[in-house]
């Protein structure tokens, strides 16, 4: 008898004590999250290929080690008197611990759990607003397939880095926000947890706001009010950080800065689709198109069609809002597919069937664990062999490196080899500083970028990417380097003594 025909049989529906009834209405549930969790797992590695992993877990240690959040760096000889506006100390302390004890398997359960509670409060979300369960797995799966962006490493959102609270309140607060519930008002205290993981708090006014803004066009004033205080509630909460006002410099420091033209993840939806692994995700966007307008009229909330639409558009604009979109559409396109499903489908055979599933999913979610578990560790572009040549050999070293290297450097020396640059960006390093930087990744060499650089910094170590052949030539060739080291990725090249 297989999982499917016990379901059906009668014994599963006789008494209060059976299995049968729990199993079809938890049913979604344990469909959604074990072949999502297996889905997550099986893509560890790439959420461990987070660049910034490495400084995340050496500013937990930092902070458990000296009891409070440093305002200067300990890394880099660069930043000079610049503040380093930690925005996420709260989450590399956990991190930091986890790690500690339980390694890059602790962390990744972390984020995979994060992924779980996603899955479930949409789950709950579209049952709350009646689609039927085909309806909603369809949907929710989809969503949740997608958003994590897995095809665009290393722009990935459900990784292991502070993006998992943005991703996991942000639903939160838009779900709440929808139901009206008695914890809308426990929204403050979210945001305190939030404003001290990542610095994309900030999306939760953006979402309280589109309430609050409906709510006055409406010209219902109890949500108005409601809503309205709220906000300023939140807004309260978010000075509940080390940083004090401080959080909203270090905020401003991120968004609209210059620095965004050379992150990819603030580029535009074009310059990040890979082909073909892009195709789901734009299949999912036509879909949901046709849809709304098919079905302009269906009974939806507002909030939710105007919540995906605007993220829609801002993540064609910037690709970090697309994950948004695919969070904040899961409830209309439930709703849409409801429509058409409805008919079709019975859903009570529908929720068996998910039930069966969902016990061979969390049957299989260990082994793939257990399969992909090796594969946990930090991504290979510097190693820790590589780093131990430079703590060994150049210790004294005034090195220019790659910034994708940096979060690792931190990592592996500590500062024992301080660095040029990383990816906390303007966060921590001085404008003109990040201004001369970026003119040396492009591709093709600018000599005399190359140049004023090692001079005003008095550059003798250069760490930077193997494959960089033009980089090569120009500092052996024609500056007369050394090419002291060759990891697997990087390349340590020496400035000739005089």
């Amino acid at each position: 008898m297989d999982a499917a025909e016990a379901l059906r049989g009668s014994g599963t529906d006789q008494g209060t004590g059976t299995i049968g009834p729990y199993l079809r209405r938890y049913g979604i549930y344990i469909f959604l999250i074990s072949f999502l969790c297996v889905y997550y797992v099986s893509n560890g590695a790439l959420m461990l290929g987070h660049y910034d992993l490495g400084w995340h877990l050496a500013a937990g240690d930092v902070i458990r080690q000296q009891g409070h959040v440093p305002l200067n760096d300990p890394w880099s000889f660069t930043a000079a008197d610049k503040q380093w506006f930690n925005l996420s100390w709260l989450w590399d302390v956990i991190a930091s611990v986890v790690f500690q004890y339980a390694g890059f398997g602790g962390i990744i359960f972390m984020v995979v759990a994060s992924g779980a509670a996603i899955a479930f409060y949409l789950a709950s979300l579209c049952l709350r607003y009646g689609a039927s369960t085909a309806s909603i797995g369809i949907a929710v799966f989809a969503a949740c397939l997608l958003y994590p962006a897995f095809a665009a490493a290393p722009n990935i959102y459900l990784a292991a880095s502070p993006n998992i609270a943005t991703m996991l309140f942000a639903v939160l607060f838009y779900g709440e926000c929808l139901k009206r519930s008695r914890w809308l008002l426990a929204l403050p205290a979210v945001m305190v947890l939030w404003a001290n993981l990542h610095g994309g708090f900030l999306l939760g006014f953006f979402v309280i706001g589109v309430f609050g803004g409906v709510a006055l066009l409406r010209r219902d004033w109890a949500d108005v009010r409601l809503f309205a205080l709220v906000g300023a509630a939140c807004l309260v909460a978010t000075l509940v950080n080390p940083l004090g006002l401080g959080i909203y410099e270090g905020s401003a420091a991120t968004l609209g800065h210059f620095v965004q033209a050379y992150i990819t993840e603030w580029q535009s939806y074009y310059q990040n689709m890979e082909m073909p692994e892009s195709i789901p995700g734009m299949v999912y966007v036509l879909l949901f198109a046709a849809l709304e307008l098919r079905f302009f009229k269906n009974a939806c909330p507002v909030e939710a069609r105007l919540l995906s639409w605007l993220f829609l558009v801002l993540g064609i604009y910037q690709f970090r809002y697309m994950s948004f979109f695919f969070l904040f559409s899961t409830l209309p396109l439930a709703l849409h597919l409801d429509r058409l499903l409805a008919k079709r489908l019975d859903n009570f055979k529908v929720r068996n069937a998910m039930a069966a599933a969902g016990i061979m999913g969390v049957i299989a979610l260990p082994v793939t664990y257990a399969q992909a578990r090796s594969s946990f560790t930090l991504p290979h572009m510097i190693s820790e062999q590589d780093a131990r040549y430079l703590q060994t050999h150049l210790p004294k070293a005034r090195l220019l490196n790659h910034w994708n290297a940096g979060g690792l450097l931190i990592f592996y020396t500590r500062g024992s080899v301080p660095l040029f640059v990383d990816g906390r960006a303007a966060t921590a390093y001085p404008d003109s500083l990040l201004h001369d930087y970026f003119p040396l990744v492009a591709w093709e060499v600018d000599e005399a970028a190359w140049d004023a650089v090692i001079e005003k910094y008095r550059i003798d170590t250069v760490l930077w990417v193997k494959a960089h052949e033009q980089l090569r030539r120009f500092l052996i060739d024609k500056r007369g380097w050394k090419e002291e080291y060759a990891g697997n990725f990087e390349s340590i090249y020496v400035k000739p003594r005089r």
